[in-house]
Formats: C-alpha cells, sequence, structure tokens
C-alpha cells in the first residue's frame, strides 16, 4: 500500500511581508495569494524492515536510519526529519513507524514560490491520509507552519502553508497569537480568463535564501526602523485594494497598486532586489507590461508581470535577452489532497 498527497504552490499577489512576525503580530498583515498548478508531492510506504528512509528525488538527497521516534533536525532532508518527529510524538505518543517518504517539487529550491513550505504541506497530508488523523485545513496548515518555523528553526510568514492547504484565491488575515483568517474569493470566471491571459511568470535562474531577507525585515521591524514598518503598512494597504479591484475585474487598477507593492517592498530590506532583477523588470516594463514584482521575499526566485494579452509574446520576446526563463502556468482551486493505492 502507497499513499501520496500533494499540494500546490502559490503565487504572492500582494501582501507578501506582512504575514511575518513581528510586523503581523503588532499591526496585523493582509495577504492576496493564489495557487497554481504546480505542485509539491509526497509518497509514503510502509516497510516491513525496522527502517526509516526519506528520499528527496528533485535534489538527489537521501537519508536512511534505524527506525527511531526522533531524529536531530540537522543535515540533509531537515523538513522530513522535522515533519516526522512531529507526526510521532503529537499522534503516536512517541512510537515510530517503519517507512519510507519520496519526495519532489515541481519548482525549484528557492523559486519564490513557497516550495518548501509547500512540500511540509504535502508530506503533512500524507501522515494525514496514512493515519486517518482527524485535521481539517486550518489544523493541517498551523502544524505545518509549526514544524517549519518551530521545530526545524527556519524564518519565514505564514502564507506558504495557508495557501498550499486551502488552495484557489485566497485573502488572509494574520494577527497575534498565530490567529489566522482565511477569506476564500469567488473570482469570476471571465476575470480569471482575463488575469489568467495577463500573466507572465518568469524563472530568474537564480535560487535565493528567503531566510537571509526575511530576517533582515523582521530585524527591521524588531529595531522600529521607519522606513521598514511605513513599507510595510504600505504592501497592507495596497493588499486590501488589489483585492477589490481583483474582484471587479480591474486589471489595469490591480497592475498599478502591484507596482506600488514593488515598490514598496523594495524598502523592507536591501537584498530584496538586485541590478539583474531591475533590469528584468525594466525590460518587461519597456517591452509592453503594466506591472511586476517578485514572487516571495524577493532576491531571485520568479518574477510575475501583468501585461496587456496583445503584447505578451513582446514581453516574452523581451525577457529571452536575460538569464531565465518563461513558464505557463494556471490557477487551481483545490488545496492539498491525498489519497491510497492499494
Amino acid at each position: 500500500m502507497l499513499v501520496r498527497a500533494r499540494a500546490p504552490l502559490r503565487l504572492g499577489l500582494a501582501g507578501g511581508g506582512t504575514d511575518v512576525s513581528p510586523f503581523c503580530d503588532h499591526y496585523g498583515g493582509h495577504v492576496l495569494n493564489a495557487t497554481i498548478n504546480m505542485y509539491a508531492y509526497a509518497t509514503l510506504e510502509p516497510l516491513d524492515v525496522g527502517k526509516v528512509i526519506f528520499v528527496a528525488s528533485d535534489l538527489q538527497k537521501k537519508f536512511e536510519s534505524d527506525i527511531r521516534s526522533e531524529y536531530e533536525v540537522a543535515g540533509d532532508l531537515i523538513l522530513h526529519k522535522a515533519v516526522y518527529n512531529r507526526i510521532i510524538r503529537d499522534f503516536l505518543d512517541g512510537r515510530p513507524i517503519a517507512l519510507r517518504m519520496t519526495t519532489y517539487c515541481q519548482a525549484p529550491p528557492g523559486s519564490g514560490l513557497g516550495s518548501s513550505s509547500t512540500m511540509v504541506v504535502a508530506m503533512v497530508k500524507a501522515f494525514v491520509e496514512y493515519l486517518n488523523l482527524p485535521l481539517g485545513e486550518y489544523e493541517i496548515a498551523q502544524l505545518a507552519f509549526e514544524i517549519e518555523r518551530q521545530d526545524a528553526k527556519l524564518d519565514g510568514g505564514r502564507q506558504d502553508q495557508y495557501a498550499a492547504t486551502f488552495g484557489g484565491f485566497n485573502f488572509m488575515e494574520f494577527h497575534a497569537d498565530n490567529r489566522v483568517i482565511v477569506n476564500p474569493l469567488r473570482i469570476k470566471n471571465w476575470i480569471l480568463s482575463e488575469f489568467e491571459s495577463s500573466l507572465v511568470l518568469f524563472y530568474t535562474n537564480v535560487s535565493r535564501d528567503s531566510e537571509v531577507i526575511i530576517k533582515q525585515q523582521s530585524k527591521n521591524v524588531s529595531d522600529n526602523k521607519d522606513q521598514a514598518i511605513l513599507a510595510l503598512q504600505e504592501i497592507k494597504t495596497a493588499a486590501i485594494s488589489m483585492k477589490e479591484n481583483l474582484l471587479r475585474g480591474n486589471i489595469d487598477a490591480f497592475a498599478e497598486g502591484l507596482n506600488r507593492a514593488w515598490l514598496a517592498k523594495k524598502r523592507t530590506a536591501a537584498k530584496v532586489t538586485n541590478s539583474n532583477l531591475d533590469a528584468i523588470y525594466q525590460a518587461a516594463l519597456n517591452s509592453g507590461a503594466k506591472a511586476g514584482k517578485v514572487s516571495g521575499a524577493g532576491g531571485g526566485g520568479f518574477f510575475m508581470f501583468i501585461v496587456n494579452p496583445e503584447r505578451k509574446m513582446d514581453v516574452l520576446r523581451a525577457l529571452e535577452n536575460h538569464p531565465g526563463y518563461a513558464v505557463e502556468c494556471s490557477f487551481t482551486k483545490s488545496g492539498t489532497q491525498g489519497w491510497r493505492i492499494e
């Protein structure tokens, strides 16, 4: 018997950074995001021998050990170890189980699409399916957040786990004491089609470490640096207006908000952008893009642009002169899913 699970990656449309402590604890965060048809996958296979095996096939990394109830969260595949440790501790009273967990993701690490958090959600969902755990969407997302941020001690925000779990277009509110409200958005079909037609997703060929940028953003807020706090407030305000414009189908106004948010985001930390990203951004605007931003913390990964559909090919041709490649994607409505193969 095999158990498989998958979780969708997300595009951070607006509000990214306001879901990170301590900003969201003091001021509250607002995030607009949407999941796309790129996934993180996890397969859980029970073993008859007393072994635990973790395989990240996309990264070509493997961990194998005699069965234990807890593994040190260090070295390779720390997310796999952290998920296993928490499941054994919280749901099996410390009783270890022999298994092989194999994972892969359709986006590279450091893509800005929430790949690491999405992978944690997929692994948690596999255990939920295998052990018949009574966890709903909020519980799965919160558990994934705790595993990544507390157990694995990786800095980051909260939106990725909730996007991967719930799926679709969501407007999320983040408050103190880990209180999260996910508001699913009902986007009319014609608006969804127009938005997809207007979207260009471009991978910059740079895998960045989001932790470095997020740590700097958090430090700037903790140190009460006005520039960073005001910039995040602008990003939060933009998320509200961009949600409203998206629901109305006003793509031009949405694009204006996207540009304002990108300019504000660049003020939150020094490494959000660089000369390469600025050149890509300017090339896209010069060839007909209305707006653009890096998805995620910044520094590399995927750039997303809003363009007039009639000018889409012009933008794509201009981007061919820069390192990287365009990726076709569409939006999805479903969040994480798990299933059994007998």
